[in-house]
């Protein structure tokens, strides 16, 4: 008897992804890429609430496009290409096939829209209700860190451009607490907003809405310990278990992106009620 996780997109205006060819930033060249795109490809598809473009359709738009997607603006042409809400970009920065195998997976999501904001670590968790002492401390770390460093930057010394610590222009409308900047990010910020009446003015945002990088390592126990879950719903007929399914680079991949999307969005209230699995042996 276990508990399986669930995952579902907790971003309904982020529906339809694209996701660019990896790269590999790492010092093992002979790093097949593709494998690490389509096993994200492959994972992030599996999460309910997501239409992923496929692989093949992406690399054939950029193709057409003949553009090398080193700006913001390319992705985000690449994207409304697409019809997509939302482009991948990702890299590996660190990989050893050999034991104890290990990954580093850097990934960045950009909106389509550019008048979409970053979605931060804690945003669309249960703050201030009954369920709030449920949040992993492991969430609650990374919220608060994410808040600390939003609040720092509103402190860094700001050039005489007219624009504030954060580059938003200082006539947007922001009203300052007392004794806080105009811009303070503040933990009320993890709760959406209710709906308005009208659509809010455009404040444009050049970067990335999600930026996360995890390091996996095949002697992690917190890894070994999510692998074996994993497996377990896998219905792998392979020998070797758990174990030979690590040991497996193809495998180790899939693994590795499965526990990045997962990450992500349970950290932005993307993971729902576990579900209760009994699985009876051969012999009864």
């Amino acid at each position: 008897m276990r508990e399986k996780p669930v995952y579902h997109n907790p971003f309904p205006q982020l529906a339809r992804v694209a996701i660019i060819p990896f790269n590999n930033q790492s010092d093992v060249p002979t790093l097949n890429m593709d494998d690490v795109t389509l096993a994200y490809y492959g994972e992030l598809q599996s999460v309910p609430g997501f239409e992923v473009v496929p692989v093949g359709v992406v690399m054939r738009a950029m193709q057409a496009s003949g553009n090398d997607l080193t700006d913001v603006e390319q992705i985000r042409g690449l994207g409304k290409m697409l019809g997509a809400d939302a482009v991948v970009v990702g890299s590996v920065t660190d990989f050893s096939p050999y034991y104890p195998k290990r990954m580093t997976l850097a990934v960045n999501w950009y909106a389509t829209n550019p008048g979409f904001h970053p979605i931060p670590p804690g945003y669309g968790l249960p703050w201030g209700t009954s369920g709030e002492e449920f949040i992993p401390e492991s969430h609650v770390w990374e919220a608060e860190f994410a808040l600390a460093r939003e609040q720092l930057a509103t402190q860094t010394p700001a050039e005489a451009d007219g624009l504030d610590p954060l580059g938003i222009p200082e006539e947007n409308g922001h009203v300052a607490a007392e004794g806080l900047p105009a811009d303070w990010p503040d933990p009320t910020g993890f709760i959406p907003d209710g709906p308005k009446t009208e659509h809010p003015p455009m404040v444009p945002h050049d970067g990335p809405i999600i930026s996360q990088i995890r390091s996996y390592a095949e002697n992690d126990s917190e890894v070994t310990e999510r692998a074996e879950q994993y497996f377990f719903f896998l219905d792998d007929s392979r020998n070797g278990g758990w174990q030979g399914f690590l040991g497996r680079s193809n495998d180790f991949i899939r693994f590795c992106c499965y526990s990045h999307i997962s990450e992500m969005l349970s950290l932005r209230g993307g993971a729902g009620e576990s579900q209760l699995a009994i699985r009876w042996g051969n012999r009864r």
